[in-house]
């Protein structure tokens, strides 16, 4: 029985430094030390032995198994020891490397200042509301006091689908929409992409976005329009900003203005932001016609209303201080990664 163990051992032993990855050394524990290696297979047949013998056989095949175990340990160690090194040659990082940049997307400079704008008129109970970009005659003119022959259609003719049917030229159509529902008293904005024959330059695009605003109400005046943009003016450019009216034209708001802020660039003193002039134009507004309330069903000598509208574009340029409108659709990333 002691030579049939040592020659096990020297068998295990040889077979240990003959292992060159950690399978092959798992495949020598089960081979040996597993529930139906070698020594196991021994320690069954103990039945076989005499009684007397039994307790020297058995510490013959515990120290065996403690020998055969501390020389696969210590190989194991050596083995991870050694794999983990080359991995560490083959895996080595050079720390004076400049590292890899995460190029992680935003919001666009549009929609910055359209969320700002939004988050003021919230601010003052209006809803956001919103329309379709393919819209009737009758709506984007007819109901808007801009019948056929009317000058301004000429202004603002734009892109027809056909003589019914046109791309909208601005958001006061989803306001006609809303008025017809007849659900009194309204507080909104219609934000929105509109569509206009314009030539491409720094100022102009065919395409541009709108910011329309229109209360209807009981006893609405004109001084409620004045307070309302006063404190837009100062929420969105700062609270020293003052606002100026200048009488105007728009074929559904009567009386009409134009809206001017005090320069927020120079204070109002003049600078070449402003023209020199100390006032830069923002908007146009009015109260609302009552013909268009007529139109849309509503009584104009019980209600009345202001409507209100800016461009999108204009608004994020003067903010951000652009001079260019076709800088926000080239998609420079050199522009836009500045927001």
């Amino acid at each position: 029985m002691k030579e049939k163990l040592q020659s096990i051992k020297e068998e295990a032993l040889k077979a240990i430094e003959s292992a060159d990855v950690p399978e092959k050394l798992n495949d020598v524990r089960v081979r040996f030390l597993g529930k139906k290696g070698e020594l196991t297979a021994v320690l069954k047949g103990m039945k076989d032995v005499a009684p007397e013998d039994r307790p020297k056989v058995g510490q013959l095949v515990n120290e065996t198994r403690a020998a055969i175990e501390e020389v696969m340990e210590d190989t194991r160690r050596k083995m991870e020891r050694a794999i983990r090194e080359e991995k560490m040659k083959q895996e080595v990082i050079d720390v004076t490397l400049p590292s890899k940049k995460n190029m992680v997307g935003h919001r666009h400079p549009n929609t910055i200042a359209l969320e700002e704008v939004e988050q003021i008129f919230v601010g003052m109970g209006y809803e956001v509301v919103e329309g379709p970009e393919v819209e009737y005659d009758l709506y984007n003119f007819e109901k808007l006091n801009i019948p056929a022959d009317h000058p301004a259609k000429d202004e603002q003719d734009t892109f027809y689908i056909n003589k019914d049917i046109v791309l909208r030229t601005q958001t006061s159509p989803v306001q006609a929409r809303v008025m017809e529902q007849g659900k009194l008293p309204i507080r909104m904005i219609a934000p929105g992409r509109v569509f206009r024959s314009d030539e491409v330059d720094a100022t102009h695009s065919p395409s541009f976005h709108q910011v329309e605003g229109l209360v209807i109400d009981k006893n609405i005046s004109f001084a409620d329009l004045k307070g309302t943009l006063e404190v837009f003016a100062k929420e969105l450019f700062g609270p020293e900003t003052k606002t100026k009216f200048r009488p105007h034209h728009f074929p559904f708001t009567e009386p009409s203005a134009e809206v001017d802020v005090s320069c927020f660039k120079c204070g109002g003193k003049g600078c070449r932001f402003c023209k020199g002039s100390g006032w830069i134009e923002i908007l146009g507004c009015g109260a609302v016609h009552p013909h268009v309330l007529e139109m849309c069903g509503i009584d104009p000598k019980e209600y009345s209303g202001f409507a209100f509208g800016m461009g999108l574009e204009r608004i994020a340029l003067l903010k951000y201080e652009i001079d260019d409108m076709r800088l926000l659709y080239e998609n420079d990333i050199r522009f836009l990664k500045q927001f």
